[in-house]
């Protein structure tokens, strides 16, 4: 069934409730696809499958062991969810049937509605007790988890069905007759409507959000900024959506607006958002609490999935036109509704936008910051297509510019820490044999809580290269801490308690050493860095797993401060 699903891998955790299904994978399968992968916790399953959606746009399945592996595995579940990744979850409850339970163990592991942990944040479930149910199942989640918004699915399979007997091979469905649907179109009296706005704009902004890892959305993307001379604003949440470096590009991308970027909105007469996060609490940074004065387009379908569990659908922005539709169809109609359309910019007008003003080079003796150690990180792999796969909360985006779709992949979805190291090795799995450098840059809280992840990576020969930047703090927390403190007139200087991680510091690069990858570090200045990339980098080439600790200052960009101290304070 996996195979016929074109499912490459399936991430299986120890102990998982497939008894026999496991049996028949390994009997039916050997060599061939779908390739098992071990996994030493739930949670790293599915957020290994979402690291390798984020690259692909396509699901693994990943395999939990029954209630309590699918409660280690909700929030993974949750964060692809709220990420609108496709997973298929598959799970396993002890026997419906209570005469066939084993004592003890089998009764603690059965559940009457197992998937009601999840089902707030799944698009779809089932609980099954036949091959004919599983099979149907299968097919349906499937369907369900490609078709947009995408989204994880969560089937649960009878164990006693799982160990039956059978008297002969069940027959497989036609896949092709199961296959999900294809991208809805928008209606073309709203593309014209929108083409029209767009001709009569003077200053439209297009807000960049989920959009595809292709290159022809992306070429598209430049192509209708082009022709409109529309600025366009990209978000750190998200995957790469436009060229950094283009001039039609705003300022830095950040989780919040920048300040560059709250002007720009706040100026536009239209703005058009491509399926933007948040698009209420965006529109609210550029014009407070006044009414939005540009004409707002909202172009997606995640309105399909909004329920009253989760406020992970944001707020409800305004629109004077809402389509239905995913970006990438909408883009394209409309280039091929204004195609005698003259372009108002275009490269012969006007020159590359200049790189970054990155600051000034880093003291090679001297602490290492976010901002020096991202400098070090792009001299050293000048030469080398980088694929981001993660970057820390700390990161601003006058750092690294981003030139193609899978240079940055966004940010986890749910805010769920711990999650790195799953999604990195999700991530490098997918970019294995792409030619592309996989790095990933993530804070030590998170990597602490997710550190055997690495163990697949290392198990299975995954190549990567993770830096953990590490403040020796949750310094979120700290910077909260500060603000209460200020708030109610209590020492700021007690900010740190409870909240850094040291006396003793943890050895990361030992603990990435015990998952059998290469570890380095700690790393403290910019000149010991550069010489630990080198061999670093040298060994992600020759297909090992790396892990490097560096030392680095704690802070965060003023915009993600501003960005924060606004969305707590309710201003």
């Amino acid at each position: 069934m996996l195979r016929g699903l074109d499912i490459p891998y399936v991430l299986l955790n120890p102990g998982a409730s497939f008894r026999g299904l496991h049996d028949s994978l390994v009997n039916h399968l050997g060599n061939r696809d779908p390739q098992m992968l071990l996994v030493l916790h739930e949670e790293h399953a599915v957020a290994i499958a979402h690291g390798y959606a984020k690259v692909t746009g396509k699901p693994l399945a990943a395999i939990l062991h029954s209630n309590v592996g699918l409660m280690h595995g909700s929030m993974a579940i949750y964060d692809a969810w709220a990420d609108r990744a496709p997973v298929l979850v598959f799970g396993a409850t002890g026997p419906v049937d209570s005469a066939q339970r084993r004592p003890w163990i089998d009764w603690l592991h059965t559940a009457a509605d197992q998937a009601a942990l999840v089902r707030h944040f799944v698009k779809w479930d089932a609980q099954v007790t036949s091959v004919a149910g599983a099979q149907e199942a299968m097919l349906r989640a499937n369907r369900i988890a490609n078709t947009a918004p995408r989204g994880p699915v969560y089937v649960c399979f009878d164990a006693a069905m799982q160990e039956m007997r059978l008297d002969a091979p069940a027959a497989l469905p036609d896949f092709a007759r199961y296959a999900p649907p294809q991208p809805v179109h928008p209606a073309a009296p709203d593309v014209e409507r929108l083409a029209s706005w767009l001709r009569e704009s003077r200053r439209p902004v297009i807000l960049a959000g989920r959009v595809d890892r292709s290159m022809q959305g992306w070429n598209e993307r430049i192509a209708l900024a082009e022709r409109f001379g529309a600025r366009v604003i990209t978000d750190l949440k998200a995957a790469a959506a436009f060229p950094t470096r283009h001039p039609l590009h705003g300022g830095p991308a950040s989780m919040f607006l920048s300040p560059e970027n709250v002007k720009l909105l706040a100026d536009a007469d239209l703005v058009l958002s491509l399926d933007w996060i948040d698009l209420a609490g965006t529109l609210r940074q550029a014009w407070d609490d006044r009414p939005v004065a540009s004409r707002v387009v909202q172009v997606s379908v995640d309105h399909h999935l909004h329920n009253g569990y989760s406020m992970d659908h944001q707020g409800l922005p305004p629109a004077d036109l809402f389509l239905a539709c995913e970006p990438e169809p909408l883009v394209a109609a409309l280039l091929q509704a204004t195609r005698d359309e003259a372009a108002r910019w275009s490269s012969a007008s006007a020159a590359a936008a200049p790189g970054r003003d990155r600051g000034a080079a880093p003291d090679d003796d001297g602490p290492l910051t976010v901002g020096s150690l991202a400098r070090v990180v792009r001299e050293e792999t000048v030469d080398d297509p980088v694929t981001l796969m993660r970057l820390p909360l700390s990161w601003s985006g006058e750092m690294w510019d981003f030139e193609e779709p899978l240079d940055y992949l966004g940010f986890d979805g749910g805010g769920g820490i711990g999650s790195g190291p799953g999604m990195v090795v999700g991530s490098a799995l997918a970019l294995q044999g792409s030619g592309r450098l996989p790095v990933a840059m993530i804070g030590d809280g998170d990597f602490l809580m997710g550190v055997t992840a690495f163990w697949t990576a290392a198990n299975a020969r995954i190549p990567l290269l993770t830096l953990v930047v590490n403040n020796r703090s949750f310094f979120n927390d700290e910077l909260h801490q500060e603000r209460v403190a200020r708030q109610r007139s209590r020492p700021v200087e007690n900010r740190w308690i409870g909240q850094r991680i040291d006396d003793p510091a943890p050895d990361l690069a030992m603990m990435a050493r015990a998952q059998g990858l290469a570890g380095f570090g700690p790393v403290e200045s910019a000149k010991a860095l550069r010489a630990t990339l080198r061999e670093a980098i040298a060994c992600v080439k020759q297909g090992q797993g790396v892990v490097v600790d560096v030392r680095v200052q704690p802070g965060y960009a003023p915009s993600m401060v501003q960005g924060m101290t606004r969305s707590h304070t309710g201003d």
